[in-house]
């Protein structure tokens, strides 16, 4: 149970870039509970999400001794769905999903690629709690992080578009 787990439900099996897939994997999941509950919700469910991966981690770890594993993707959920309640944060009904004048299509896809961006290149702290945070901190401490970041991104690239047009 604990490696369906931490593999999101064996996406981390994916033989070819897993994270993204993963990531993948979330996006939907994460949008279904915008739609249906709320940006609370989901931030909610990323933080008991968090807690419970690092134990799960910390414990495969421990019987692997492999740290930060690539089939482990339950960080890119924590990550992309800690992004997604930043960014479009916004409750949709399933109609309203593809118009676009509402943004929640257009944040949560550029929520995913700067997720991407941010988790792969690491910048800054990302890459520092990636290198120095050992266990399941370290694993899941650079995705949340480079979900905030994502989240923070996206919502400002919205709104400045948002402004941009009313100029136009």
């Amino acid at each position: 149970m604990n490696y369906f787990f931490i593999t999101l439900g064996y996406s981390g099996l994916f033989p070819k870039a897993p994270g993204t897939f993963g990531t993948l994997v979330s996006l939907p999941l994460g949008m279904l509970i915008l739609i249906y509950f709320d940006a609370s919700t989901l931030f909610l469910a990323t933080l008991l999400i968090s807690i419970i991966a690092i134990k799960a981690i910390n414990r495969y770890e421990e019987k692997s001794k492999i740290h930060d594993d690539k089939r482990i993707v339950i960080d890119e959920l924590a990550g992309m769905w800690f992004a997604l309640s930043i960014a479009p944060a916004i409750t949709v009904s399933l109609t309203e999903v593809v118009v676009l004048s509402n943004g929640f299509l257009i944040q949560s896809i550029l929520s995913f690629a700067l997720f991407r961006y941010f988790d792969i290149a690491k910048p800054s702290i990302i890459g520092r709690i990636d290198r120095e945070a050992k266990g399941g901190v370290g694993v899941m401490g650079d995705d949340i992080i480079a979900g905030a970041a994502a989240g923070i991104s996206s919502a400002a690239l919205w709104q400045a578009y948002l402004y941009i047009s009313t100029l136009i």
